[in-house]
């Protein structure tokens, strides 16, 4: 009787481990370039979000976003271009969407686990 109680115990553990989640996907942006960013996140479910005046050097905070297809578009303060990119954001996820200082400006986004 006593191992069958471990045996419970421990599986009760285990599949709290590998349970399903519905923590949804967030996203910020860091900008590595000289000048400010306004940042827009186009989702799949056709609302989006802003982040807007992002100041060189600094992280916006995360912010929660549906799954699916993301957009995203940053507008550069002084810069003629407008890089953009697409990702899909799925649960549990955390989406940093990097502004990067090359020439011409690009994006890079980073995936971390919650």
């Amino acid at each position: 009787m006593k191992s069958i109680i471990v045996a419970v115990a421990a599986l009760a553990v285990l599949s709290s481990f590998t349970g399903c989640s519905d923590d949804p996907p967030s996203v910020r942006v860091v900008n590595q370039r000289a000048t400010k960013a306004n940042v827009q996140f186009k989702q799949a479910n056709g609302n989006t979000i802003n982040h807007n005046d992002v100041e060189s050097g600094t992280y916006s905070n995360f912010q929660d976003v549906a799954e699916g297809a993301i957009v995203v578009t940053a507008v550069i303060q002084n810069e003629s271009v407008s890089p953009a990119t697409t990702f899909n954001a799925s649960n549990d996820n955390n989406y940093t969407v990097v502004i990067l200082g090359g020439d011409p400006p690009t994006l890079r986004v980073d995936t971390q686990g919650k």
